[in-house]
């Protein structure tokens, strides 16, 4: 059993990089199915809405990570070299956020397959944090 108290930076870090994964391996599922029974549009809304969703994940990993590293400074006051600067992060963050917007403008505009699909694939994400979230708390719990 694991005490909600010992939870660490490294064990949120590893908890959205499974998360990770396993939207990874729903898509390399899902999208294939999608393609041969609701054809390749839709199965390409599916795609950017799973990308979407992952590349969220990834920015808000790295989001975290950098927040987190600047909380954590030591007695001395002076960060550390290894802590990457904020500006940065936030750019690339807000950027992503930019991208999704044209990403989902762009296949709904043009590609003419179902928009549940792209739903779907924007949901992966937060369904495979669900699934990994039931799996820390099963962890807990035993």
């Amino acid at each position: 059993m694991i005490p909600l108290a010992e939870f660490t930076d490294a064990d949120a870090t590893r908890t959205i990089l499974r998360s990770l994964r396993l939207l990874a391996v729903m898509v390399v599922i899902a999208a294939p199915v999608l393609a041969w029974k609701l054809g390749w549009q839709t199965a390409v809304l599916f795609l950017v809405g799973a990308a979407i969703s992952g590349a969220s994940l990834w920015k808000w990993l790295r989001l975290m990570v950098a927040a987190l590293a600047r909380m954590e400074v030591p007695a001395d006051g002076v960060a550390p070299a290894s802590v990457r600067p904020m500006a940065p992060v936030l750019v690339g963050f807000f950027l992503t956020l930019g991208g999704s917007v044209v990403a989902l403008y762009v296949s709904l505009r043009y590609l003419d397959g179902s928009v549940y699909a792209l739903a779907a694939g924007l949901a992966l994400g937060v369904f495979a944090l669900v699934i990994e979230a039931l799996r820390l708390v099963k962890a807990w719990t035993v």
